[in-house]
């Protein structure tokens, strides 16, 4: 007959279950980490806006009182500051998480097919 499967230590079933925890702990941490730096990104987006144009940013981009270089300004400019001050955050937040735990933190996890 076929050898039988070794059993798990309780050494790595308790690194497996940490492991499993700061991951957890890690995907909560960079979410509000993205939320917060995309958050901050767009509040100054809105300023500089209304710094360099003298009026407020439009609310909607689609709304035919909006010229059209406007609109697109608009919409180029809000995606690159946004996904920029998430990419900030979100390294700054793997930086400090490496600080804390002495590893980098775990690979985001793919949809399965």
């Amino acid at each position: 007959m076929g050898k039988r499967p070794e059993k798990q230590s309780k050494k790595n079933k308790k690194k497996a279950a940490s492991q499993s925890k700061g991951s957890k702990a890690w995907s909560m941490f960079s979410l509000a980490s993205a939320v917060v730096g995309a958050t901050a990104a767009r509040k100054s987006l809105n300023a500089s806006w209304k710094a360099a144009t003298g009026s407020p940013p439009p609310k909607n981009p689609a709304d035919p009182g909006v010229s059209t270089r406007e609109a697109v300004t608009w919409v180029i400019s809000s995606a690159v500051v946004s996904q920029l001050g998430r990419t900030l955050a979100t390294r700054r937040a793997a930086r400090y998480y490496l600080r804390s735990t002495g590893h980098n933190p775990p690979p985001p996890r793919l949809p399965k097919d």
